[in-house]
């Protein structure tokens, strides 16, 4: 029997993959739901296929682009206030080591520790990596919370082209008459793939995650199909 360490008893959980799966399960989603209801729309009220086409990839590349440089947005300012915490905490170490020793300590006790306990923990800790130990337990900051930039970018708009590539075929293959219901059948079809895989990559229920996958992305095609029929000029 293989000998259990911190290593592989990390590898059991799931939450180290809650970064890049975020990141590829709101792109693929996004680009499934965002494309798929901008085909509905202009299905909706249109007369001949290439319109939908046009609007589809149009769609497609726009909402790539858009995704990834959101999520790069996004994640830098996160990384920064990071940085920016982290940098104030070493001044504060040399500032004042005592007061962050006492602070770590208190941390430790309102966990559950001892007082003396924590204070002895706080001195070792302090002894092995005092700012580790700072950046870990009083910001908050650890390995599995951090994300990069440019990995979350990549997987985000990576994973709305392959969610987007999807109706897009639907729109290129399916009949044009009754376009609409097509799109809404095969994507709540991709939708329910997406959510079953991302479930079981990340350990969590496969029912429930389908369930509200679908649910809204029902709501969001439906919407778009009303706007469609209701400012439809038959182009």
């Amino acid at each position: 029997m293989e000998k259990l360490t911190i290593d592989n008893y990390l590898d059991r959980h799931y939450i180290h993959r809650s970064n890049w799966l975020r990141a590829a399960v709101l792109g693929a989603n996004d680009g499934i739901i965002s494309v798929s209801s901008l085909a509905i729309g202009v299905a909706a009220a249109s007369a001949t296929r290439e319109p939908i086409v046009l609007a589809t990839v149009a769609g497609l590349v726009a909402g790539a682009l858009s995704m990834a440089a959101g999520e790069y947005v996004s994640v830098s300012s996160q990384t920064d206030i990071e940085q920016a915490d982290i940098e104030r905490e070493k001044q504060e170490l040399e500032d004042m080591p005592e007061e962050e020793l006492n602070i770590l300590a208190q941390i430790y006790e309102k966990r559950g520790l001892k007082k003396t306990t924590a204070m002895q923990v706080a001195k070792e800790l302090t002894e092995a990596d005092a700012l580790g130990a700072h950046i870990r337990d009083e910001l908050g900051i650890n390995e599995i919370s951090q994300a990069n930039p440019i990995q979350a970018a990549l997987a985000s708009g990576a994973a709305f082209t392959v969610g987007g590539v999807l109706p897009l075929i639907v729109v290129l293959l399916a009949p044009f008459a009754g376009m609409e219901y097509w799109l809404y059948v095969f994507t709540i079809l991709f939708l329910i793939i997406l959510g079953a895989t991302a479930a079981k990559t990340g350990g969590s229920g496969i029912l429930k995650a389908i369930i509200r996958i679908t649910i809204w992305g029902t709501i969001a095609m439906g919407l778009s199909a009303l706007v469609g029929y209701l400012f439809g000029v038959n182009v």
